[in-house]
């Protein structure tokens, strides 16, 4: 019995790179020079831990993990949406200011150019339609209704989405942070449930084997060693998550102050065909989880989610923006080393126990 261990996406970037990309002049040569300096050595060092699945870091994902289809985009405006952190700074994603709603580009570049340098499987993240769906404004646009907005933002993402299988992605995981985000903006749960309905209209354009290699990722978000949701309560979100279209489900835990509450609620809810994989690191915490650690955490996780359907992973990504330099490239291996390992300790005692 091997419980399967995945990361969930970024990784600090190189110093360099981040400089380059703050000072905003660099030559475009140098800059795709950095870029690939940086996934190369990501890649390789990502191997080096033992991942049996890695990422690219998302090392070329543009400034962060929510808005990369669209910077650069010449009709955004750079005043939408605000995201409050608890430690009281905030980001903004641009804002729609004209029709049509196009993606920039699609992250299967990204996966493209980690695959020349990956010797084993490669997953990728892409951001949810409901997180890009806060882009469009309010008021609406003149000529463009939400109605067609939302159709163009359903097409683009399904595109996204089936250029990374066909490229061989071993697994298509849609960030859903603002999943979290949405129970703190309306307690009510209606904002939660437009959110869910938005995204099974994409998820449901899939096969059922092609949902089996989709997943999706919740967390209370994670910058700058922050987060923007840490005090909404599970109890709010998880039954809405698990009436998503997709086979996997990777949900933030090592961070929470009550894991066992947590894994209750998500053995009532999850559903046959389902596998969770649970966060046992935590990216923010500055101390590296040793893999006894982890796998104790594991041990714990399986006590009320069958081992057939549990697997392990990070709370979040590294460093989801750009210039979060919180942690370090070498703390941030170091954990997910120890979650290789960890997660290997908990497999051989739960296979001693079947």
């Amino acid at each position: 019995m091997m419980i399967p261990t995945e990361p969930i996406g970024s990784i600090p970037r190189p110093p360099e790179l981040v400089a380059a990309l703050a000072a905003g002049d660099v030559p475009r040569e140098r800059l795709e020079r950095l870029y690939e300096d940086a996934v190369r050595d990501t890649v390789q060092r990502f191997e080096a831990t033992g991942s049996p699945v890695i990422t690219d870091g998302e090392q070329r994902k543009y400034h962060n993990f929510w808005t990369y289809p669209v910077h650069g985009a010449a009709n955004t405006s750079p005043d939408g949406f605000q995201i409050p952190f608890a430690a009281g700074h905030t980001r903004r994603m641009p804002r729609l200011a004209s029709a049509p709603f196009r993606y920039q580009r699609y992250a299967d570049e990204f996966l493209a150019m980690a695959q020349r340098y990956a010797t084993v499987p490669v997953k990728q993240a892409v951001i949810s339609p409901s997180a890009l769906s806060l882009m469009y404004p309010p008021e609406g646009l003149p000529g463009y209704s939400r109605d067609q907005f939302l159709a163009d933002l359903l097409d683009e993402h399904e595109t996204e989405i089936r250029r990374c299988l066909e490229r061989g992605a071993y697994k298509v995981q849609v960030d859903f942070t603002e999943g979290r985000l949405a129970v703190r903006l309306d307690p009510s749960g209606g904002l939660l449930t437009s959110f869910i309905d938005l995204n099974n209209l994409a998820l449901g354009r899939f096969s059922e084997a092609e949902r089996q290699r989709i997943g999706v990722h919740t967390c209370p978000g994670g910058d700058q060693d922050s987060t923007h949701s840490q005090d909404v309560d599970y109890a709010d979100l998880l039954p809405s998550l698990f009436n998503l279209k997709v086979g996997n489900f990777y949900v933030a835990l090592a961070g929470e102050t009550d894991p066992v509450r947590v894994l209750k609620i998500i053995r009532q809810c999850m559903l046959p065909g389902q596998r969770v994989f649970v966060g046992v690191i935590s990216p923010i915490d500055p101390v590296v989880e040793t893999p006894q650690l982890v796998r104790d955490r594991v041990l714990q996780a399986a006590e009320y989610i069958p081992p057939a359907q549990l697997g392990t992973t990070d709370d979040c990504g590294f460093a989801p923006f750009c210039d979060d330099l919180s942690t370090t490239r070498d703390t941030a291996f170091a954990k997910i080393r120890a979650r290789v390992e960890g997660t290997a300790l908990a497999s051989a005692m739960l296979e001693g126990l079947s």
